[in-house]
């Protein structure tokens, strides 16, 4: 698997939303739920100025189908 740095949340968010996740509901904090034809809903709990380290990333990855590249 490729190498993951570390990210800002609104980066991921906005890669996330980019590969066709689209925000589902919003809580008034930071929980939103994406979700993606054929894929699980995802729960995105990040603050937009919160640092995403690589093992989390990764697990995003997982869930989601996002790629190194897509950021």
């Amino acid at each position: 698997m490729s190498h993951w740095g570390s990210k800002k949340a609104r980066l991921v968010l906005a890669a996330l939303l980019q590969i066709g996740l689209q925000i589902k509901r919003q809580s008034g904090g930071s929980h939103r739920v994406l979700a993606r034809a054929g894929w699980p809903d995802f729960v995105f709990a990040f603050h937009d100025g919160e640092e995403i380290g690589p093992r989390m990333l990764a697990r995003i990855a997982r869930r989601t189908g996002l790629r190194p590249e897509d950021l």
